[in-house]
């Protein structure tokens, strides 16, 4: 059989566009009236197709066909799937038939094209690099040369579930003082651009002299007025200017180890890695992936550049005959956890245990120290509000209080 790409409507008159296996185009045209679809073209889905299709997906202005969240229940499927015997190619027809959007349909059938056309399923992920990382792709590489590949699925599944638990966590840790700092810089605004001056204004006839305090807010409210939107232009600028130089590697490398040596940020970032890192080469590890490879695969998940940059110098070292372990060691931003883990999973010969079993300790650590710090910012941010708006209403007030007693 071969595939072809179809455009037809639907009984809603609606286009409709996808992939589907047929042995000529007149069989393709019957299927889809079968489907109830009037077909408009049926096109041999040739490998000029498949590469216009992939340029299309890597558009910075088209969304993911698969998110995070979605990525993982298509593996935790095709697992189910897998693992009860279904052939690779009949588990992606039933997922394509299933899917729940046209986008992801598509994406599905153009998999299940090239494993009929006989791609192994790796080599068909590796066609759309934007939806499937180098780690999904080299795990199922190494389930289809060992014969596991369902087994490989689960627990590729397993691992995104608990990443996407782990970022789960961390968002909701950092929404709450995110949202309270949002509405404090508004509410400040407001009143330094609105109604200090409005009550000062009711004062300026005084010849009084004004309080130091009031004095002072009707300084930063001028200059929030005349200058606060070549401050905002300013900011844009220069988020724009560092997030050029963020893609220099050296000055990556730099600003991320900079970062590191924060008091808390730093900590929570050497964990959150660490921790990517060893869940990552354990799972590659249990998939058979060679030691090296697994380093490099795990290196370009982490998000940390310095980091990642110390694990290829650690791979250098494996190289040249050095244990993990050993080289580990010897990468002072990487928590000692890893390398305590590594060391023990090579001396009893259960290295991707290990380090599965570190990668659950540091996640655990991250969480315990991202609701730690959101726990000690709520209040911290609340009171930094509470003082900024006493500080204004009292520059408000110590006028008026100040022309009651000349009254008096």
């Amino acid at each position: 059989m071969a595939a072809y790409q179809f455009q037809a409507l639907d009984e809603n008159g609606k286009n409709r566009t996808g992939v589907i296996d047929s042995e000529s185009v007149k069989t393709a045209r019957a299927m889809l009236r079968q489907q109830n679809l009037i077909p408009i073209s049926v096109e041999l889905f040739s490998q000029e197709a498949k590469s216009s299709q992939s340029v299309l997906q890597r558009d910075i202005f088209n969304s993911k066909v698969f998110s995070s969240s979605k990525l993982s229940v298509f593996t935790r499927q095709l697992a189910g799937l897998v693992s009860s015997g279904l052939p690779i190619e009949r588990a992606l027809a039933a997922l394509a038939e299933d899917a729940g959007e046209p986008k992801q349909s598509n994406l599905i059938s153009a998999l299940r094209a090239e494993v009929n056309a006989g791609s192994s399923f790796a080599k068909a992920l590796a066609l759309f690099p934007r939806e499937f990382p180098d780690v999904f792709t080299a795990v199922i590489a190494s389930g289809e040369q060992s014969g596991s590949l369902g087994e490989v699925l689960e627990r590729l599944a397993d691992e995104q579930e608990e990443q996407i638990a782990l970022t789960a966590k961390l968002t909701a840790a950092a929404l709450y003082p995110a949202i309270v700092s949002f509405i404090a810089v508004v509410i400040v605004l407001f009143l330094l651009s609105y109604v200090v001056p409005q009550v000062a204004s009711v004062f300026a006839s005084s010849k009084k002299a004004l309080p130091l305090l009031t004095t002072i807010m009707l300084t930063i409210s001028d200059l929030v007025r005349n200058y606060g939107l070549y401050f905002l232009i300013f900011l844009i600028v220069a988020v724009f200017i560092f997030r050029q130089l963020l893609k220099k590697p050296l000055f990556r490398i730099q600003f991320d180890s900079y970062c590191l040596t924060l008091p808390i940020v730093g900590k929570l970032a050497k964990s959150y890695n660490g921790a990517k890192f060893s869940s990552t080469l354990s799972m590659l590890s249990n998939a058979g992936v060679p030691i090296l490879k697994g380093m490099q695969t795990a290196a370009n998940t982490l998000s940390n550049h310095a980091m990642r940059a110390d694990i290829e110098d650690a791979i250098i070292m494996v190289r040249e005959g050095a244990s993990l372990a050993q080289a580990l060691s010897q990468k002072k931003r990487f928590p000692g956890l890893v390398a305590m883990f590594a060391r023990l999973g090579e001396q009893t010969g259960q290295l991707p245990l290990m380090l599965g079993r570190c990668g659950k300790q540091l996640n655990t650590e991250v969480q315990r120290r991202a609701m730690g710090l959101a726990t000690i910012l709520e209040p911290l941010l609340i009171v930094a509000m509470g003082i900024m708006v006493m500080l204004i209403v009292l520059a408000v007030l110590m006028p008026i209080i100040q022309l009651n007693q000349l009254v008096r």
